[in-house]
């Protein structure tokens, strides 16, 4: 977790009990706990992807998806159509010979 984040102090214990040990000691974990389920920037060497889906159903925007080889990020306003087909027709045409 290298964030640039402030690290939560754990002091070392009383020998005895203590409230404001076991205050200051449940304020550390709910800082660490909160900074570990936060997500934050980024920035890597290497990153492996495995099992991702082949279209964006269902998937929160920034999400990751592969299509044809490509990874491809989920937009609310532009959604992904992995294939579509088209069939139509006008009228009729009678050829006489």
């Amino acid at each position: 977790m290298s964030r640039n984040l402030a690290k939560p102090f754990f002091s070392k214990p009383p020998n005895e009990y203590s409230l404001s040990y076991m205050d200051n000691l449940v304020r550390s974990f709910s800082l660490y706990i909160q900074q570990v389920q936060n997500p934050g920037e980024g920035r890597n060497t290497t990153q492996v992807f495995t099992n991702l889906q082949k279209h964006d159903s269902g998937l929160e925007n920034g999400s990751v998806f592969v299509s044809d080889g490509v990874l491809r990020i989920p937009l609310e306003s532009k959604p992904y159509c992995a294939s579509f087909s088209v069939l139509g027709s006008i009228g009729t045409v009678t050829v006489t010979v």
